[in-house]
């Protein structure tokens, strides 16, 4: 038998509330057999995941796509002098250890 122990809470989250949000938060965790706290841990959780997800990834339509793998596959642009006189003074002053 393996036994896994839970991470140790050691965090505190703190939030004022209306007396409104606070008695639906408190019917919701009823509804669902849970204390307020583990309610609005699991649910914050879930949209804060959803949130982080969304801004994570990058969805392109199928014209965004083929111009995104074409520009891929290109060959590089030469470089501009504006980009060579800023390689040289990075080089200039950027030493190495």
């Amino acid at each position: 038998m393996t036994s896994t122990t839970a991470p140790r809470k050691s965090g505190r989250l703190v939030a004022r509330v209306t007396p409104e949000d606070k008695s639906l938060l408190e019917q919701a965790a009823m509804l669902e057999g849970c204390s307020v706290g583990r309610f609005v841990v699991s649910h914050s959780r879930a949209a804060a995941e959803k949130v982080v997800r969304e801004r994570e990834t990058i969805r392109l339509n199928a014209e965004e796509s083929r111009r995104f793998v074409q520009a891929l596959f290109a060959p590089p642009r030469p470089p501009t002098r504006r980009f060579k006189r800023a390689l040289a003074a990075y080089r200039k002053t950027v030493i190495e250890r």
